[in-house]
Order: C-alpha cells, then sequence, then structure tokens
C-alpha cells in the first residue's frame, strides 16, 4: 500500500486529481493534517478557511486566493461542503463575488459563476458541530458537471438576479430569489460594491 502524502505538484488529469481525493475519504482532519505538517486549530471561528486550504494542500490546488479554478488547468474548481450524519448538506457553498457594477455585456456563457460552477470536484466533510474539528472525516469526493436540466436552472436564476442588478435593484434581493443560485451579503469593506453568488443544495 502506498503512504499517503500531499500531491507535489499540481495534478495533470482530473482522473489524478479524483484518485487523490478518493484517498483522503475516511481520513479526519486531524490526521490529515497531521501528515501535511500542519496545525489543526480548536475551531473555524477564526480559521474559517482552514478545511479548503487543507484539501488544496493535499490536492495540489494551484489558484489560492485569485478568482480563477482552484485547477485552472483542469477546468475544476474545488468545494468542500459540510455535511450532517444522513449526507445532508448542512449550509449553502459560497462560489463567487458578483460585482454590482460593469456587468455590461455579461452573458450567462461568458459570466465568473458558470466559469466556476462548470466543472467541480465536491469533497464533503463531516460538519456537525458536536464533532471536534480534528475528528470530522473526509467524504467520497463528486466530480460534477451540472446536467443540461441544471444548468437551465443556475442560468435562470443567474439571469433573474442580474436583471435586479443591471436595474440597481440589488437590495430587493432576498433568499427568496434563485432556486439553486443565491446572492447573499459579503461582509468586510467591498459590502456596498459586492455580493456573493451561492449554491444552494
Amino acid at each position: 500500500m502506498s503512504t499517503l502524502a500531499p500531491l507535489p505538484s499540481s495534478p495533470k488529469t482530473q482522473a489524478e486529481l479524483l484518485a487523490q481525493a478518493q484517498r483522503l475519504a475516511g481520513y479526519s482532519l486531524g490526521e490529515l493534517a497531521a501528515m501535511a505538517g500542519i496545525v489543526t486549530p480548536k475551531d473555524l471561528k477564526r480559521d474559517k478557511g482552514w478545511i479548503g486550504i487543507l484539501l488544496e494542500i493535499w490536492l495540489g490546488a494551484s489558484a489560492g486566493s485569485k478568482p480563477e479554478q482552484d485547477f485552472a488547468a483542469l477546468d475544476v474548481e474545488l468545494k468542500t461542503i459540510p455535511i450532517d450524519a444522513a449526507g445532508r448538506p448542512l449550509e449553502t457553498t459560497f462560489v463567487c463575488v458578483a460585482p454590482l457594477t460593469g456587468n455590461s455585456g455579461v452573458t450567462w456563457e461568458n459570466s465568473h459563476v458558470r466559469h466556476k460552477l462548470k466543472r467541480v470536484l465536491w469533497i464533503p466533510v463531516e460538519g456537525e458541530r458536536a464533532i471536534p474539528l480534528a475528528e470530522r472525516r473526509v467524504g467520497s469526493p463528486l466530480l460534477w458537471t451540472p446536467s443540461a436540466e441544471e444548468e437551465h436552472q443556475l442560468r435562470m436564476d443567474w439571469e433573474e438576479l442580474m436583471d435586479l442588478i443591471v436595474l440597481g435593484q440589488v437590495e430587493r434581493i432576498t433568499a427568496r430569489h434563485g432556486e439553486v443560485l443565491q446572492l447573499r451579503p459579503k461582509a468586510g469593506k467591498q459590502q456596498s460594491i459586492n455580493r456573493g453568488y451561492r449554491r444552494a443544495g
């Protein structure tokens, strides 16, 4: 049996990426952190992105905080998703920031959110707060491409949200807008000009 280790560089193929993600399934976050030589925080209050960073290390992700896919050469975005004991998502997932200005000429086909969602490696992680962070286990990954029906629903939601943004009615947008793609306020200094797209469910 080969020794489990983080990928030393970005994976060359989607198959290599998926195979490494599958190797992580069943391990706890504490085990993966120890093998990678990084400290596991007590909780995520001050380290909200820690799980994603840990998995990026293991999978050889290259984007960091840049506005491109985590595995740009493979056209794949990495998304962790906290799940409950029954495998159901515990929360929506942040996709990308939605600029509230400069949207002239933007279509669904060339939108940043479509680019981010066209191929996603979903990695479920136990997310119930009763489980200490170090003991939470990584689940089996899913390399997902939206079906024609799913893409249609994403597009419909995006167009509804963009219509409101372009018309200057962003303050009217609530969680009721969008079946699978929603717009939520983004905390921080840029709240007035940025909102974040989130994938529901």
